[in-house]
């Protein structure tokens, strides 16, 4: 392997490291191209922390064992800024250690770290949930003498979390998400040994630290491609970009391209509750209705393919479940006027508005599911035809509208032949034709 020399130009030595970063990853890990991209990029943020307040994890998972999770942090370890790798520790040694070295934390089985010891589990998260940030702290309890004091402790530092299944969501938040798989029999990599593979994983290792010492005598604009990510990846992935930048066009353009699919996809591990309000979102655009009750609702919904609305415990989802995850959005059900008289338990989309605009992005196109049978809906009445530039209905000779129409607002458009008429339905009638 090659290494870029000390006295290169900025750009080129730094486009020469993040390709020799890339090499060294895919030497003994499968991985997509955006992958080792975005780990490539991570890999040289370890070295510059002190020019960033915001920092990305990596949150390195898999659907199964076997796929590559440990041997990429055994990788990582010979790369990054003071590697500290462990599957795990106590509470104590935990937050003291990170506030001490402030070591890029390489964190092996987090799916049993979370569900094993909750003392520990819970130390960790919060080392977890604050460490992006240089403000980021935690404290402990201490002794001094027979006095019990508190300590704020540093949480800021890189961290690479590995484990089967999601990590929790305000982890996953704060990290760019690694998707492993096992290789195929077609695909080979390098046999990883440790004794062979150290002398280089070090002399690299000072030629990074080499690299980052020149970036840091220079300062960095704000990169592009920011406002294409939410708030919270554009946040984590600013030092990525930025170094992205500073090693050439080239290096920026492939990095924003990564960044942004790995970022977008990572919207599958989504809670339940935005998840919801996608859905509600995609039933409301896909009916073309303002109402809709709480039953038929939470019926559609669990309609979904790959959706989380089936039954769950052995409970079907139904309209209590959805009214329960609904509740922390301030959003209830209510009664709403749909078929004539009957007034059944549900939602309008306009209660929907601000939650929608706040947890989802409003350039999102959302997905049109299927409908299942809709009994005692308008487009299941005979005889009616969308006209193409329906007339104004307030502009019909309606000599008693209030009286003689339930819902005013409803109308079906019948074109037959080369004359437009406007059928009105009232629900306690049958459907009549009107001429204009």
């Amino acid at each position: 392997m090659t290494h870029p020399s000390v006295g290169a130009e900025s750009g080129s030595a730094g486009a020469e490291t993040f390709r020799c970063v890339q090499a060294w990853l895919k030497r003994f890990v499968s991985l997509g191209e955006h992958e080792a991209t975005a780990i490539a990029l991570w890999v040289m943020m370890t070295h510059t922390l002190e020019a960033f307040d915001c920092v990305a994890y990596l949150s390195i998972t898999s659907a199964e064992k076997q796929c590559g999770k440990t041997r990429l942090l055994e990788v990582l370890e010979q790369l990054v800024w003071r590697p500290w790798l462990t599957g795990r520790t106590t509470p104590a040694v935990l937050a003291r250690k990170v506030h001490t070295e402030q070591p890029t934390l390489l964190l092996d089985e987090s799916d049993a770290t979370f569900n094993g010891d909750k003392e520990f589990a819970e130390t960790l998260r919060g080392v977890l949930n604050t460490g992006y940030l240089r403000s980021g702290k935690t404290s402990l309890c201490t002794m001094r003498g027979k006095t019990i004091e508190y300590v704020d402790l540093s949480t800021f530092g890189a961290k690479a979390i590995a484990g089967i299944g999601s990590l929790p969501d305000t982890v996953a938040d704060r990290s760019v998400p690694i998707r492993l798989t096992r290789k195929l029999s077609s695909e080979s990599v390098e046999r990883f040994r440790r004794r062979r593979i150290e002398p280089e994983g070090k002399a690299f290792r000072e030629q990074l630290a080499a690299w980052a010492q020149e970036f840091l005598e220079h300062s960095h604009p704000e990169p592009a491609g920011l406002d294409d990510l939410p708030d919270r990846a554009a946040d984590i992935c600013e030092p990525l970009l930025m170094i992205a930048e500073a090693c050439g066009e080239d290096v920026a353009a492939s990095a924003r391209q990564a960044l942004l699919a790995l970022c977008g996809r990572a919207r599958e591990d989504e809670s339940r509750g935005v998840r919801l309000l996608r859905d509600i979102r995609a039933v409301f655009d896909n009916e073309g209705v303002d109402r809709i009750g709480s039953a038929y609702l939470s019926e559609i919904l669990a309609s979904f393919e790959e959706s989380p609305w089936g039954p769950r415990y052995g409970k079907p989802f139904d309209a209590r479940a959805l009214a329960r995850l609904l509740k922390p959005f301030g959003i209830r059900p209510g009664s709403i006027r749909i078929d004539g008289d009957a007034t059944p338990k549900g939602y309008h989309s306009e209660q929907f508005v601000d939650a929608w605009a706040r947890y989802l992005p409003s350039s999102e196109n959302p997905p049109q599911p299927q409908r299942p049978p809709q009994p005692n809906r308008i487009e299941h009445f005979p005889a009616t035809a969308v006209a193409t530039q329906p007339p104004q209905v307030s502009e019909l000779p309606l000599e008693k509208p209030n009286k003689a129409y339930a819902v005013a607002d409803v109308a079906v458009v019948a074109v037959p032949g080369d004359t437009a008429r406007v059928a009105m339905l009232p629900f306690d009638s049958e459907m009549r034709e009107m001429e204009f």
